[in-house]
């Protein structure tokens, strides 16, 4: 195996191709300037360039003198810890360094070790306060699905430069503010109680050692994937050169909802004397992680009872107008001390514990926290005496069974490409965190659009869930059906929303909170001109379709007709009624058609001068409501005549206007050129095109292309340019026959090369603003064999949040949309399973640099085990079946591994 081995000198990449021992070329690159990482990425594409088949590297160490000569830089960020990581990252390959080498009795087993390592573990070196550490600790966010910790290290508090955080599903609370002269109301994700922090001082200073005060000499941080263990190593030193390495390990204990757990190691490097640790319960938190929030109302609970005694401390607060109560328990030990030893001071809105004791130089002291978090929103949970946790150790051991448990059944494993398998196993976790099958299927909460990671979007529920939800419908079908009843639990509130905008059947909220009411705000805050507008997203009605789409997707995929009798069928039938409602037929075109609604693209809000909000005959919505009219008949057909007449008797929905959804659905309008091209709405043609290389030239950064054209006096609804797909979209929920049918339905005629037209047509004509879009695009680029534009619109996809490529949005929360999204499309667009049709249908597309996939997922029932290499499919089900490969059926045994080429 050929490998290559870098060494940085004062102005230059010096690089030498081995095998083995044997030196087979040598290459150098110079700079005459290092800037980080800006750098490492020039000379990272020339090494690709010059060395394209080697599997690994070896890095050699940095000598001083390079800092000495690179005085922009230093050795806290970018040390050979980082630089490694970073270059590892932008070729590709598993690096070493050389103490590494060195002690590898195997080379090739050494390669395959670090690279397994790299695909399992997320790695942060240095401290860069702000933004970037914002989007750091989103992205080392540990949880269960009942709660979420931001990333922070135990000395972290509330600030512009990092921010702790406890998050609860589904717990919010609603105030008032003054913006831009009005009161608005905003319902918001509630941050609780920090009871994470810890922090110490040694003896003879008044200082606390902090970030803000103390010298960092040394910063790592880790999270293992596979455990959901956070680690951090630090090295602080006081004004008074003490310094003190710290180690903090932290846990979401995944197979109990309540837990999390904290273990906290203190190693004097060069002293022996006293030192006082402090740990705090701090109940005077508030609501600070998204910018433009931060005028607003941002206290949301008050203190209602603090406790502290010997090592024992109890917070518990409630929300100020939702009224939902939260208790915080905590217990603290070590090693170095006993609860006699503890000063317990309470103050107004805090629990303060000190222990003071004798530290001796090189002796490592372990302190210990067990804390316990309930809510009164998880109504059984809140009453239930929870037993405390034992020790860390016994906590860990614990959860790390429940990932492993996890992991063995949403695992997708890659092989041939290092960066795409950690990236599908970050969003992997993080989706795990947001709602797991251990602690949500009790509870009545959804997936928010940033997960438990941050305030964005204010934690509300999205139409993302039409992104998310497939992901539990293929590996967890019981969490899925649980985040369904989130949504059917509030079907009254919905139908009162319909009723109060004068509509029938229910219509459900864009944004939806607490109780399912409309959570949309009114303003909007444009950060390019400091100016708030108005928020028109109210009217993407379309997200009713989202959820009877995910009833429709959960019950094709997993057959639960009792889901459907009890709830699924009512749930459609009023979202049915609903759409029929806002259906009007016009004599002129002899067509039904459907206004005053937005898109998924939410750029275009109105006409161009019009001053009524709201479009017409948008494609996406109509097309979709057209598959739900359709979809509805086969689900009533699952009801008996009795069970129809008591849902019918429910619903007040009437034969007659299930004729009227008939007639609807087969008289529809859309706009269509004689191109073939699908308008995104009625009048879309008429507006005017965007100058895009104007607009890159003068803002580089266009996703926002909104933005940009509002601080210019000017409005996206004049111009053709969209956020994210939007008639396109219709491609990603079904497949193309299914809409050919519906088009044929409708009696419009499209040319046989349509789908390639419409995606170049959108595709030049969207800014990406949403993560999502490239995902979209990706699946529907794989689906005309545009291959290479497929390949790198998911690889910016799947980057999206790791590279924080929208410049600070992943600082609010990761995006759990695009996350089960490149899932989704990794498994059906490319290991090309489909699991819409009655039975499994796979058509294997492997992009080229994969040369294999594993995974598991559930179909109708059946568990299924698959590996898929680029010529052949094994197939291992839980139960006789057949499968349709590349379109042939297979018949299978239950429990054996068939092989079948392609």
């Amino acid at each position: 195996m050929n490998f290559l081995f870098l060494t940085l000198t004062q102005n230059s990449l010096h690089i030498q191709e081995k095998k083995q021992d044997n030196q087979l070329s040598e290459y150098t690159i110079p700079f005459s300037d290092f800037k980080f990482p800006k750098t490492a990425e020039i000379l990272a594409t020339q090494i690709k360039e010059q060395f394209p088949s080697v599997t690994g590297a070896v890095f050699n160490d940095i000598a001083p003198e390079f800092y000495s000569q690179h005085t922009q830089i230093a050795a806290l960020n970018v040390g050979i810890e980082n630089i490694i990581k970073h270059f590892s990252e932008l070729l590709n390959l598993p690096i070493l360094t050389v103490s590494e080498l060195d002690t590898a009795k195997d080379l090739a087993a050494a390669f395959k070790e670090k690279s397994e390592y790299l695909t399992w573990n997320l790695d942060y070196f240095g401290y860069t306060p702000g933004k970037e550490e914002y989007s750091v600790e989103s992205l080392l966010t540990i949880g269960n699905g009942f709660m979420g910790l931001r990333g922070t290290i135990p000395e972290m508090t509330l600030s512009k430069e990092h921010y702790p955080a406890t998050y609860i599903a589904g717990l919010y609370n609603e105030e008032k503010s003054e913006v831009a002269g009005q009161i608005v109301e905003n319902e918001d994700f509630v941050n609780t109680p920090n009871n994470q922090f810890i922090r110490i001082k040694v003896d003879g200073t008044d200082e606390w050692l902090t970030l803000e005060k103390a010298s960092l000499h040394y910063l790592h941080r880790n999270l293992d994937l596979k455990t959901g263990l956070f680690s951090s190593h630090m090295i602080l030193e006081d004004s008074h050169q003490h310094q003190v390495k710290i180690t903090a390990q932290k846990i979401v204990n995944m197979a109990k909802k309540n837990n999390y757990s904290i273990k906290y190691s203190i190693k004097p490097l060069n002293f022996s004397k006293n030192i006082t640790v402090k740990t705090t319960t701090d109940g005077s938190v508030y609501n600070f992680n998204v910018e433009r929030y931060r005028n607003l109302t941002a206290k949301h609970f008050h203190i209602t009872q603090l406790l502290a005694e010997k090592n024992n401390s109890m917070i518990e607060v409630q929300t100020n107008q939702s009224k939902i109560n939260v208790q915080q328990m905590a217990t603290i030990t070590g090693d170095f001390f006993d609860a006699d030893a503890i000063k317990n001071s309470i103050g107004e809105e805090r629990i303060e514990q000190e222990i003071t004791f004798y530290a001796e130089q090189h002796k490592t002291y372990t302190f210990e926290k067990q804390v316990q978090v309930k809510a009164s929103i998880a109504e059984e949970n809140w009453q239930t005496t929870l037993l405390p946790a034992a020790s860390f150790d016994s906590e860990f051991n614990e959860s790390k069974q429940a990932w492993e448990t996890l992991w063995k059944k949403s695992d997708v494993q890659i092989t041939g490409d290092l960066m795409s398998q950690k990236l599908l196993r970050i969003h992997t976790y993080h989706l795990l965190v947001s709602a797991s099958p251990f602690n949500n299927n009790d509870l009545d909460v959804s997936v928010t659009a940033r997960g438990l990671h941050g305030e964005a979007y204010r934690g509300h529920i999205f139409w993302d869930e039409i992104f998310i939800l497939p992901f539990y419908i293929l590996h967890f079908p019981e969490t899925a059906k649980q985040l369904l009843m989130y949504r059917y639990n509030r079907l009254g509130k919905a139908k009162e929303n319909a009723c109060e905008s004068n509509y029938a059947g229910a219509m459900y909220p864009w944004q939806s909170g607490l109780d399912g009411s409309e959570d949309t705000q009114k303003l909007h805050l444009n950060p390019l001109n400091g100016e708030w507008g108005e928020d028109h997203s109210i009217l993407q009605r379309h997200v009713s379709l989202a959820i009877a789409y995910n009833v429709w997707m959960y019950w094709n995929n997993s057959r639960d007709d009792r889901f459907i009798k009890e709830y699924g069928a009512e749930m459609l039938v009023e979202i049915a009624n609903f759409w029929r409602s806002a259906t009007t037929f016009d004599d002129t075109t002899n067509r039904y058609y459907i206004d005053k609604v937005m898109g998924p693209d939410e750029f275009h809000e109105a006409y161009p001068d019009s001053p009524e909000s709201g479009l017409k005959n948008n494609a996406y919505t109509n097309l979709m409501v057209v598959w739900l009219f359709e979809e509805l008949e086969t689900i009533l057909s699952l009801l008996d005549t009795q069970e129809q007449a008591e849902l019918f008797n429910k619903t007040g929905v009437t034969s007659e206007n299930l004729k009227e959804m008939v007639a609807i659905r087969k008289r529809l309008s859309i706009e269509i050129n004689e191109d073939g091209i699908i308008a995104q709405y009625e009048g879309y043609f008429d507006l005017k095109e965007i100058d895009w290389g104007k607009a890159k030239e003068k803002y580089g950064n266009i996703y926002r292309m909104d933005r940009i054209l509002k601080a210019e006096g000017q409005s996206p609804d004049d111009y053709k340019v969209s956020k994210q797909a939007d008639t396109l979209m219709l491609f990603y929920n079904l497949n193309k026959e299914k809409i050919d049918e519906i088009l044929e339905e409708l009696d419009y005629d499209l040319p046989a090369d349509y789908l390639e037209k419409n995606l170049l047509y959108y595709l030049n004509r969207t800014s990406h603003g949403s993560t999502l879009s490239r995902i979209v695009h990706a699946q529907l680029a794989e689906q005309v064999a545009f291959h290479d534009l497929s390949w790198k619109l998911y690889q910016e996809a799947l980057y999206s949040d790791y590279q924080d490529i929208q410049g600070g949005t992943t600082a609010e929360g990761i995006h759990t949309g695009v996350m089960a999204a490149t899932i989704y499309v990794t498994l059906t667009t490319y290991a090309g399973i489909d699991i819409k049709k009655n039975h499994l249908t796979i058509q294997p597309n492997l992009p080229k640099n994969w040369t294999e996939m594993a995974f598991n997922i559930d179909h109708k029932g059946i568990h299924y085990n698959l590996f898929i290499t680029n010529n052949t499919v094994h197939v291992c089900p839980s139960q006789d079946t057949t499968v349709i490969v590349q379109n042939q059926p297979h018949q299978l045994r239950a429990d054996k591994v068939t092989m079948i080429n392609y």
